[in-house]
């Protein structure tokens, strides 16, 4: 690797203020655009982006816990608690007692959870389907490796941890 990218061999070992304020401010509105179709969807149900993430993890770690869905959200136990509650409340979510330690409470989508979650998640794959198509395979390789290298350690553990 030479430090150039491909568009106009711009430096990318000694990086301005103005490019890093620029990857900044493109990072804002992409989130922006990420989310504004599912957003849409969850105002219809009085839900916001916390309802999303948790549906989102409980469908990718079926029967994950509590402790572990609040360890990937890193969120307040409060707060991932009034989510769930709202979600177990609307037949969206399942809490089953675990087999092995009856404190525990295994999470699991209802059939109404998934259809829900997988009309979120298919708005965001659709905008992330034409993206890459647009920029290509080496420029999604080095979009996630630059997602990956602003994660924390811990939350790098995480996201290794779901399968492809």
């Amino acid at each position: 690797m030479d430090g150039h990218s491909g568009n106009g061999g711009e430096n990318l070992l000694f990086l301005t203020d103005e490019q890093l304020r620029k990857g900044i401010e493109a990072m804002f509105f992409a989130y922006r655009g990420f989310t504004s179709d599912p957003d849409r969807l969850l105002e219809e149900y009085s839900y916001g982006r916390a309802h999303h993430r948790a549906l989102h993890f409980i469908n990718r770690c079926d029967g994950t816990t509590v402790n572990n869905l609040l360890a990937i959200l890193g969120v307040t136990k409060q707060s991932l608690n009034r989510v769930l509650r709202a979600l177990i409340e609307d037949g969206l979510v399942e809490s089953r007692v675990g087999h092995r330690d009856k404190r525990e409470r295994h999470l699991h989508l209802t059939d109404t959870g998934e259809a829900l979650e997988k009309a979120l998640s298919e708005a965001q794959r659709k905008r992330m389907r034409s993206a890459y198509r647009t920029v290509g395979p080496e420029a999604v390789s080095g979009f996630r490796q630059v997602l990956e290298a602003m994660m924390d350690p811990d939350m790098q553990r995480h996201f290794r941890t779901f399968k492809e």
